[in-house]
């Protein structure tokens, strides 16, 4: 895969359950057609934090990645996310979707209290890419786990196979650090930087960054997709619009229950994303108030 096919608008797809937590295949693969026939994304993402990838099994991930990309049909690429607490997990994950059809592994470091020193970082990521021999994303995102600048810029370097990091944590100060070590080649050639900052998308883009992969991006697809289209044409009045509307409708459904929340939009907005698995709780009745007024309903 060439690495500039993942770039743009890339949502982290909700995974819908059903009241006994179980997975509704068509009403995921709903969500992928409305995703590349009306909102006309230019990726698409499974099982991350958005999709309660913590929450699933690796059977589960599997499955979401093979209706994902069956449904996409190869009009754009999907990323699959491996979230595990133990190098021999996160293979074990990645070995589990080789053969689907994904473009792009997105891999957070370990989420248990546990962070590896800077070598056991990297060997982390280059086992998964030995054993998957697919590209790998590193998701930047966990706070003890949390990776800076330089380190990132290392396993960029050293480590075959990692294309690209998309940075979270709402820190555009690392974004834009990365950016500017990608520019200057410290990270090596046809590196990928995506950003998860959800409020900042808009500064995001104009300082460089390849795409997104962030929950607003699936609550709002269409907002995104014209704020993307915005910033590459230069029209800053409505790209400066389409991010204030953004911004207002992070700052409702920004919370715990995130993902909740996404599917709360979606709901509101004549989609569906099922339920939340337990014990995560759905929108309280306060959030679903400020998601309608955020929404201009």
């Amino acid at each position: 895969m060439n690495p500039h096919d993942i770039a743009g608008i890339i949502p982290p797809l909700v995974t819908p359950f059903d009241s006994q937590g179980r997975l509704l295949e068509q009403v995921h693969r709903a969500e992928v057609r409305f995703m590349v026939e009306t909102a006309r994304v230019h990726g698409l993402a499974v099982a991350g934090s958005t999709g309660e990838g913590h929450a699933l099994s690796t059977e589960e991930v599997r499955r979401l990645a093979g209706w994902t990309v069956e449904e996409a049909g190869g009009r754009v690429p999907v990323i699959a996310g491996i979230i595990a607490d133990s190098t021999q997990a996160a293979v074990e994950r990645a070995m589990a979707v080789a053969d689907v059809g994904v473009a792009a592994l997105q891999v957070t470091p370990v989420h248990y209290l546990f962070r590896p020193d800077d070598d056991g970082m990297l060997e982390f990521f280059a086992a998964i890419t030995r054993a998957a021999g697919i590209p790998v994303i590193v998701y930047n995102v966990v706070p003890w786990s949390y990776l800076l600048p330089p380190l990132l810029a290392r396993i960029l370097r050293e480590v075959e196979g990692v294309m690209g990091v998309k940075q979270s944590a709402s820190d555009m100060k690392a974004l834009a650090d990365l950016l500017l070590l990608v520019e200057e080649g410290a990270a090596g050639p046809n590196k990928r930087i995506l950003s998860a900052v959800d409020a900042l998308l808009y500064p995001s883009f104009l300082l460089g960054a390849h795409g997104a992969v962030a929950a607003i991006l699936t609550a709002a697809p269409e907002w995104c997709v014209e704020l993307w289209d915005a910033v590459q044409r230069g029209d800053h009045a409505q790209a400066l619009q389409l991010h204030r509307n953004l911004l207002r409708l992070w700052n409702a459904i920004h919370d715990d229950n995130l993902p909740s929340n996404v599917k709360t939009v979606m709901e509101l907005r004549g989609r569906s994303g099922g339920l939340p698995r337990p014990p995560m709780p759905v929108s309280s009745p306060a959030q679903v108030r400020k998601i309608r007024d955020a929404l201009f309903l």
